[in-house]
């Protein structure tokens, strides 16, 4: 009976043995593929990837080369549970914004089909599909990281300063396939943004409607004029299911006869979308509200998708006080150890004199300040309306001055012959209630002459649309900005601020810390109630950025 016993663990030992051995085996068989696919000449690595070409070699060889060419992706012939993991996340891409197709989807799905229909996959079928994997990792990584498209190559201008540190993909790569966590490692290069993950289950609920409606025709309300609370229209029905459609009205039941009819309800649903869309919540179905209720689950990917990728440009900032401005939404927002103290609309470029997106250092501010024309606006705007009337400079309180500070008479200037070429001069106005800049500005100093001021023409923050300025963002609430600013400095009290306000001299006054500035255009982002908000694209920037995230990596 022991010897029996014996015999037994001498067999079931044995073919322990076998499998170890088989599968060790196995997977050397693996790594020499992939140390030949290394070590192998350019032509014979071309031709293996030949259709599914790869876009980090260099990367790979160092991840390779380091794991001794041990696969990271399968183990005994068997694809891993992070291969799996992986290809779902590449399917999931276009959460992000992206193109899933972009990181070998369409090649990974082919080996991936064989290996679930049971025919195993070859060792160098294995080593193939270990460095798609391995490629398709290091490029979304990149891409979460730092975008797909870099700023340069859009036409308009993107000066904000990008992230300067690296996202140590490699290492990232090492730790998703060793400790099995590829979702953790890749999401963690994600912008540290609280909107970046609301914006990508926005995403997910647009794609999501976009299979739904898939198929249907979207229809484009078109009513001939706009539509007050309690009017009859045919439209009512249609426009009552696209708002209950984006969730801004809920469904309730109607009495015979009263579907055509604007009711109370619906009008509640009509301001809670116009104030997503940025639009005056005057429930009124007008122009601009139509023209946004329009807009098909499709036109908002778009929306959403580039916006998410100008999020990934941005730096990560750990500053615990800055200011933005976001021009798409005519906004400014102070923010302090992550609370906004202060939000106020803002005034930004016209479309041809659009305000330009970069990052500053906010150092000083000035009271009463004065005002130097700018050359453009010197050219187009002050000195035709001098030849028009001769008296437009004294009743916008300006004076001419030469380069050395001398003030200059306009009855001196043969006003006929000047044109902003040959106007070897400049135009100052003084302080005061018809100041352009107002009662305060504030200044980050940067190439684009660009700053934050206060502007005597309050009744333009009514208006829907701000694009007014020449370049320069005006705020609606500049004293609660400067008081804010000043809270930390004892002498600047709430009378001497009043006071220099209103004084008729220039008075400037350094913080006493400098304060990062960010100007940027955000067309869409998820609030902190997970509310989606669209503004309109003022300065059509969204399609170019667009078309070029579309187009195939290896085009770029």
């Amino acid at each position: 009976m022991k010897k029996a016993k014996w015999y037994f663990f001498l067999f079931w030992f044995g073919l322990m043995l076998c499998l170890s051995t088989n599968a060790f085996s196995q997977n050397q068989l693996v790594s020499g593929q992939i140390r030949t696919l290394i070590e192998g000449d350019s032509t014979y690595f071309n031709i293996a990837f030949d259709q599914y070409p790869l876009h980090s070699r260099t990367a790979l060889i160092s991840f390779y080369t380091e794991r001794s060419f041990i696969p990271g992706w399968s183990e005994n012939q068997q694809l891993t549970c992070n291969a799996l993991e992986l290809r779902h996340l590449i399917q999931n891409a276009s959460f992000d914004g992206l193109l899933p197709e972009d990181y070998h989807l369409e090649g990974l799905n082919s080996f991936f089909e064989k290996y679930f229909s049971g025919i195993p996959l070859t060792p160098f079928e294995l080593a193939k599909v270990d460095f798609l994997l391995s490629d398709a990792f290091i490029l979304y990584a990149n891409h979460i990281f730092g975008g797909k498209v870099h700023p340069e190559h859009l036409h308009n201008t993107w000066e904000i300063l990008q992230k300067g540190n690296e996202p140590k993909v490699i290492e990232k790569l090492y730790l998703a396939v060793s400790e099995n966590n590829v979702k953790k490692q890749l999401f963690s290069l994600q912008p540290k943004f609280a909107i970046y993950p609301r914006m990508r289950q926005s995403m997910k609920k647009y794609l999501e409607l976009e299979k739904l409606i898939s198929g249907k025709n979207w229809q484009k309300i078109s009513p001939k004029e706009s539509i007050e609370p309690l009017q009859e229209n045919e439209l009512i029905p249609s426009i009552r299911k696209r708002l209950q459609l984006w969730k801004d009205l809920k469904p309730y039941p109607l009495s015979s006869g009263e579907e055509n009819i604007f009711d109370s309800l619906m009008l509640q649903g009509v301001r809670t979308f116009q104030e997503r869309n940025g639009l005056h919540p005057d429930g009124v179905l007008g122009k601009a509200t139509i023209e946004a209720l329009n807009k098909s689950p499709q036109e908002l990917i778009k929306q959403v998708s580039v916006n998410m990728e100008r999020l990934r440009w941005l730096p990560d900032t750990t500053v615990q006080e800055f200011i933005l401005v976001n021009i798409a939404n005519y906004s400014l927002d102070y923010i302090n150890k992550k609370d906004t103290l202060l939000h106020s609309n803002a005034i930004v470029g016209k479309t041809y004199r659009k305000t330009p997106v970069f990052n500053g250092t906010m150092s000083y501010l000035v009271f009463s300040p004065t005002w130097t024309v700018p050359p453009t606006i010197l050219k187009n705007d002050v000195i035709p309306a001098v030849k028009e009337n001769p008296n437009y400079l004294q009743s916008k309180n300006m004076r001419i001055l030469d380069f050395s500070g001398k003030e200059i008479s306009p009855s001196s200037i043969n006003w006929r012959t000047v044109n902003g070429d040959n106007f070897k001069y400049m135009v100052r106005q003084d302080p005061g209630p018809s100041n352009a800049l107002g009662r305060v500005k504030f200044m980050f100093p940067n190439k684009h002459n660009v700053y934050i001021h206060d502007t005597p023409s309050r009744s333009l923050f009514s208006k829907e649309d701000r694009a007014l300025s020449s370049g320069c963002i005006r705020i609606e609430r500049p004293v609660d900005l400067a008081k804010l600013l000043l809270s930390d400095q004892e002498k600047w009290t709430d009378d001497l601020i009043k006071e220099a306000l209103s004084d008729h001299k220039e008075r400037t006054v350094s913080l006493t810390r400098k304060i990062p500035v960010i100007i940027l255009y955000l067309t869409f982002w998820t609030d902190s109630r997970k509310k989606e908000q669209v503004r309109k694209d003022i300065y059509e920037r969204d399609d170019e950025l667009y078309k070029l995230m579309r187009k195939p990596i290896t085009n770029q």
